[in-house]
């Protein structure tokens, strides 16, 4: 049975397998498997990980436990947050408010004084800022938020990518990356260099070359990668 096939139920209290109810139970909750053949479940015991025959992977019972990714799972046990591995066994000793998913083998985390950073596989944090928010990594660089309420990119050493500074943005995709400044959205090249001169009430990435992208006065048109519209919605 290849987990890719094994769906999550209407009611997302068991799961499917062409179409029929497998494992013989049904429980308070779960989530969908995960390449590493694991999925979250939730019983009257409380929360674990199913291996693809339905068995748990360990003994512990959790508050609340998340999908594997990159072979570490977020769990929360009293109140605290942390990583375990595809065995059950704790990544770090250390706890957080919160934990995010690992991306790139490298996770944002919040303390519990609200800061945010980045820790690698092993618990590691990557460098000694702290920020407002660090969202994902995304092609090696993630966004960040200062404390001043500006945005940069960083990479896994916490170095900034260009020395620019926004009011928001988005991760970079395909070289690209969404920016708000005080005029609005728009995109920017790695260098932090604007493709065009516009702005937006709100922009997607580019897809394929092309981004949909909503004017100022509500009018929803899709754009080039210079900034050349392409068709009116």
């Amino acid at each position: 049975m290849n987990w890719k096939d094994i769906e999550v139920s209407e009611c997302s209290t068991f799961f499917k397998y062409n179409g029929q109810n497998i494992f013989n139970k049904t429980f308070k909750e779960v989530l969908k498997f995960h390449s590493e053949g694991l999925a979250p479940v939730c019983d009257e015991t409380g929360w674990y990980h199913i291996d693809i025959n339905g068995n748990p992977i360990y003994k512990e019972r959790y508050d609340r436990v998340f999908g594997y990714y990159f072979f570490k799972a977020a769990v929360i046990l009293n109140g605290f947050w942390f990583h375990i591995d595809v065995k059950g066994n704790r990544c770090y000793n250390e706890e957080y408010a919160w934990v995010g998913n690992f991306q790139e083998n490298v996770c944002t985390v919040r303390n519990s004084d609200g800061q945010y950073f980045h820790i690698d596989a092993n618990g590691k944090i990557l460098y000694s800022d702290r920020y407002r928010y660090s969202g994902d990594f995304k092609d090696g660089f993630a966004v960040v938020k200062l404390q001043n309420g500006l945005c940069k990119h960083i990479d896994k050493t916490g170095t900034a990518l260009n020395g620019k500074l926004f009011l928001n943005l988005g991760v970079y995709h395909k070289s690209f990356a969404t920016a708000k400044d005080e005029n609005g959205w728009f995109h920017i090249d790695k260098t932090g260099k604007q493709l065009y001169t516009e702005r937006y009430l709100s922009i997607e990435p580019f897809y394929n070359g092309f981004s949909l992208v909503e004017t100022h006065d509500n009018k929803q048109i899709v754009i080039n990668e210079n900034g050349e519209v392409a068709v009116n919605i």
